[in-house]
């Protein structure tokens, strides 16, 4: 029985991985530290990129950044120098990059927020409570770009600069750089209001570190953590910045007015002629200490939201999509469940939250927000307010709470729920508990994670089977790093807040990876094999998945271009008619083995002109299966990227053959870090939509913003032989917003 062995298997690595975290948890050795200097009233400083003000002469520079890659522990190849000085409303930085061959600095991103993949860039994190735990991060780039985030473990999106922890980047802080690039590099000031942050008031010294990337020597550097299972995301291994006493963050009040208008129609729905509506609301924003932050939304609009990822499923379970609404967004780390799970288990989504059970939007009217810690808590509340409008209003309620133990470990809890104001259907809870044990310092600097959930739904329909439950072992390190996951699902198992990909099976997953990096090879970075074993059974323990994904060389390159291979040879039993296309039904009850071959690779992306592609070949359910992919991306200057990806798959089953194809186009341009156009454009052959999102955005000072957002979607028709695109709908969106600092 899985169960059983699951229990035993928990107890046995419970046993044994717990005196092991204690004992990790040995003094640390003392971390690098850098003094701040304080300004006197009569320091100035001019914001302009140039740190050649006399006061940073009195700055004490952080210098002496050792290579992450590629060869690992030494001297970085460039100089770095980074200094910090702050009065009682703000922390200024001076970032000097010296390079030899300044003419070759990378930087075309312009747009806040876009991945500077293909840039040399400068990093840094924040932890603000010293709790090396969580924190802030910033990024900068040769061109000016800004990006920022949120440093949080549990991060399932977006970049990772180490194993096991992440960036989220939901976080959008107000905060100000300027950059220019000089005859030896380039160099930057930043300043960072406290009122942006939330921190200790009683703490005198903050965690920080920073990272340097050298993009045409594909080469890491970091001032502080630069093993390769630290990083600059892993807080625990963060420097200090010492003698910022005596700052505020004012009265900590921050309101954010704006107006919106719309116009619309939607022939292709029935509604053909146009319609014009305009609308006003409010996000307030209030430091109820400094490091707990209220936030209230009135009249909630998402008028500059991103249209998503256009895909084809050919799974038997549904897609992610990541939540992209600023109000989510915003503190989103503090409701985080459970570190081991990834999607497969999400009590709380808060996508489900403006949508009812059938998929339809509703409007919010108003929604509130507690997030922060308090003591050695962290906290998360939220309360949401849907329309009324078709009968639907609801009421939605998330309340999370972790409590922090020794330097790295936590346990915590997570109540969520959804009532219907009219319609009066029962209300559906969920709760769930959760742990982890975690250290950065078994057997001296290696990471060991032990972590565990349990959850619990209501269900109107069943009272039993409505749990889902699992721990994961990992022992995350460079350049070996193991896991084992183990979770039960059970069929009645459904958070009314959440995301199930998947209910009514027990899993057991192990995998493993080893990377070997040759010193000083010309052109080889590193090799790496990887190993993930999946075994899914149903609740009365008969096989549904045997996956062995086999990955017996990815190749890394040393300009950044890579080439990986994978074997997974599959075994699936189906619980219930699988409709994969239109009239192509899988029976119940099939088993099907078949092997799946991959071959995918990638040239280095900060070359003007990088391709992507992807080759997966083989047997497929009862018959094969070829997919291809490509992505061809192109950067002829500053400030301008155009991205091409096309998906074909061809499916010849016995049950019927069809094929399918994405394709997508991107074009970005940027005028300046402030002023930024994207055009998306998107087609898939399921659905037969081609949608097309324009999306201007003027950034007046950060915080205050211009969206103009325009889209369109088409669906393709046949007719009399001849294929024709008719339209389905089209909003033309404008938004202002202003933010008013207290």
């Amino acid at each position: 029985m899985i169960r059983s062995h699951c229990r035993r298997l928990l107890c046995a690595c419970a046993a044994l991985a717990a005196p092991a975290l204690a004992l990790a948890q040995n003094p640390a050795p003392a971390p690098r530290t850098i003094q701040a200097l304080r300004l006197g009233e009569d320091d100035v400083i001019r914001l302009d990129g140039v740190p050649d003000e006399t006061v940073w002469e009195r700055a004490q520079p952080a210098t002496g950044f050792l290579q992450r890659d590629p060869n690992n522990g030494e001297p970085a190849t460039e100089r770095t120098e980074v200094r910090l000085a702050f009065d009682v409303d703000r922390l200024v930085l001076s970032i000097i990059c010296y390079d030899g061959e300044p003419n070759r600095v990378l930087g075309n991103q312009m747009q806040r927020d876009r991945s500077f993949e293909a840039d040399d860039r400068f990093m840094w994190t924040i932890d603000t409570f010293l709790d090396g735990r969580t924190g802030y991060y910033f990024e900068i780039n040769p061109a000016g770009a800004m990006g920022d985030g949120l440093v949080d473990p549990a991060a399932n999106q977006g970049w990772t600069n180490d194993l096991g922890a992440g960036i989220n980047r939901s976080w959008d802080g107000i905060w100000l750089a300027r950059v220019r690039r000089t005859m030896t590099g380039w160099t930057a000031e930043v300043e960072i209001p406290f009122g942006t942050v939330n921190f200790d008031p009683n703490a005198d010294a903050w965690g920080i570190n920073f990272q340097r990337t050298i993009r045409r020597k594909n080469e890491d550097v970091l001032w502080s953590g630069h093993a390769r299972n630290q990083g600059l995301a892993r807080m625990t291994n963060a420097g200090r910045v010492e003698g910022l006493g005596g700052i505020s963050q004012g009265l900590g009040l921050d309101l954010k007015p704006y107006a919106v208008g719309n116009v619309s129609s939607a022939p292709g729905r029935g509604r053909p002629d146009s319609l014009s509506t305009g609308d006003i609301g409010v996000d307030a924003f209030y430091n109820l200490t400094p490091a707990l932050r209220a936030n209230l939304s009135v009249n909630t609009d998402f008028a500059e939201t991103e249209v998503d990822q256009r895909r084809v499923n050919l799974t038997r379970f549904p897609l992610f999509f990541e939540e992209k609404r600023d109000f989510f967004l915003e503190g989103s780390s503090f409701f985080d469940f459970s570190r081991e799970t990834g999607r497969a288990v999400m009590p709380f989504f808060s996508r489900r939250i403006g949508l009812d059970d059938r998929g339809r939007p509703q409007g919010i009217d108003a929604g509130a927000k507690l997030t922060g810690q308090a003591g050695a808590f962290d906290i998360g509340v939220l309360q949401v307010r849907t329309s009324s409008a078709h009968a639907i209003g609801e009421d939605f309620s998330v309340l999370r709470v972790r409590r922090r133990a020794f330097e790295q470990s936590y346990v915590g809890g997570l109540y969520t729920r959804r009532s219907a104001r009219i319609s009066g259907d029962v209300d559906r809870h969920t709760a769930g508990l959760d742990f982890e044990l975690a250290t950065s310092r078994f057997r001296g600097d290696q990471n060991l994670e032990l972590s565990g959930f349990y959850v619990w739904t209501s269900s109107p329909e069943r009272a039993d089977d409505t749990a889902a439950y699992g721990f994961r072992l990992a022992y995350p390190n460079d350049p070996f790093s193991a896991e084992l996951a183990v979770r039960e699902i059970q069929p009645g198992y459904a958070p009314a807040l959440g995301f199930v990909e998947r209910r009514g099976y027990r899993r057991m997953a192990p995998n493993a990876e080893y990377s070997w990096r040759p010193r000083d090879h010309p052109w080889l970075r590193s090799l790496g094999w990887e190993v993930e074993l999946d075994f899914i059974n149903d609740p009365h323990n008969r096989p549904l998945t045997r996956e062995v994904s086999l990955s017996p060389l990815e190749i890394n390159f040393e300009d950044g271009s890579w080439l990986g291979f994978q074997i997974a040879p599959q075994y699936e039993r189906l619980e219930e008619d699988f409709e994969i296309h239109d009239d192509v039904v899988l029976p119940t009850g099939a088993i099907y083995r078949f092997t799946r071959y991959d071959l995918r690779g990638s040239t280095a992306d900060h070359r003007m002109l990088s391709v992507g592609s992807n080759i997966s070949v083989g047997s497929f359910f009862s018959g094969d299966r070829r997919e291809y992919g490509v992505e061809l991306g192109i950067r002829p200057r500053r400030g301008v990227a155009l991205t091409l990806e096309a998906e074909h798959n061809v499916l010849e089953l016995a049950e019927g053959r069809f094929d399918t194809d994405v394709f997508r186009m991107r074009a970005d341009t940027q005028f300046s870090p402030w002023v930024s156009l994207a055009n998306n454009l998107q087609y898939d052959s399921v659905s037969r939509l081609l949608g097309w999102q324009m999306r201007f955005r003027w950034i007046r000072r950060p915080g205050n913003d211009l969206y103009l957002v325009y889209t369109h979607n088409w669906r393709e028709v046949l007719e009399t032989g001849l294929r024709r695109l008719t339209t389905l709908d089209n909003r033309l969106a404008t938004k202002l917003v202003y933010t008013l600092r207290f």
